[in-house]
């Protein structure tokens, strides 16, 4: 195990359950799974922008409408946000043009019911919690749930549009499962979040029973490390703040379930 440090960056006020994060020159680029609007936060100016994924931006959407957005990562200058499954609303990816900042929007259905039927889950148990886009892959990192422990990740060929699913065990407390709540790619390495919550349900929410970070080979796909970082703090998003030789500082930001109460973002330093 290594020696972390987690400590508070920021908190942004006027954002609420922040589900997603990645860092690019000094700007934070934000999801929320209640919201269709992209949040950007000059780190510098400490200051929020809303940019409006749909046409009328919407926040506090009621969970049986939302879009759920649980994963943004960053490929080509483009954003790729998904929606997490399990529903029709939540079957949807967006793509933001950094460059001229042109919003598209795609149904993913069809993707996202090939990828339950690989696993052999149903519907309601597909949930994307994160993804990594490489130049000839997407790898979708499925949140397992108490019912049925398909905690996995399905490696997307770009190429041959087929896929395939790697099931990943991860440890339990109190007999449940550690499932995957987001994931990044630091060169050939996949730093992951993950987390332990009381529920059998994609779609209900549960008792936090404590946050993890961990290590898992790109080319193998198999597990390095996991290490608990915390006990009460259910982390959905993760994004590369530094890296200095092999010293590397993590941006976390943390879900908390609660509709306008803001959003902490935190500065994980000190694992390897």
């Amino acid at each position: 195990m290594t020696n972390f440090k987690l400590s508070t960056f920021t908190t942004i006020n006027e954002l609420s359950a922040a589900s997603g994060i990645v860092h690019l020159n000094n700007l934070l680029y934000l999801i929320s799974d209640s919201s269709t609007f992209l949040y950007q936060y000059n780190i510098l100016k400490k200051k929020l922008s809303k940019i409006p994924l749909k046409l009328n931006g919407e926040e506090n959407i009621l969970k049986k409408d939302k879009p759920d957005f649980e994963s943004i990562t960053l490929f080509n200058n483009k954003l790729y946000i998904h929606g997490s499954g399990s529903t029709k609303n939540r079957e949807t990816r967006i793509t933001y043009n950094l460059e001229n900042q042109n919003v598209k929007q795609k149904d993913v259905s069809k993707l996202y019911n090939k990828l339950q039927q690989l696993a052999s889950i149903t519907a309601n148990d597909l949930n994307i919690e994160g993804t990594i886009i490489t130049e000839n892959s997407i790898y979708f990192f499925q949140r397992g749930t108490n019912s049925d422990s398909t905690n996995g990740i399905f490696i997307y060929d770009k190429i041959s549009k087929t896929a395939t699913f790697k099931i990943i065990a991860l440890p339990k407390v109190q007999n449940i499962e550690v499932t995957f709540t987001d994931a990044i790619l630091v060169q050939k390495t996949i730093y992951f979040l993950a987390a332990v919550e009381n529920t059998s349900s994609t779609y209900l929410d549960g008792e936090i029973l404590g946050s993890f970070i961990g290590k898992i080979n790109l080319s193998t796909l198999e597990l390095i490390i996991i290490q608990k970082i915390s006990d009460t703090h259910k982390f959905e998003g993760i994004t590369l703040f530094k890296k200095e030789n092999n010293d590397l500082q993590f941006l976390i930001c943390e879900d908390n379930d609660i509709a306008k109460a803001g959003s902490t973002l935190y500065l994980l330093e000190g694992f390897q």
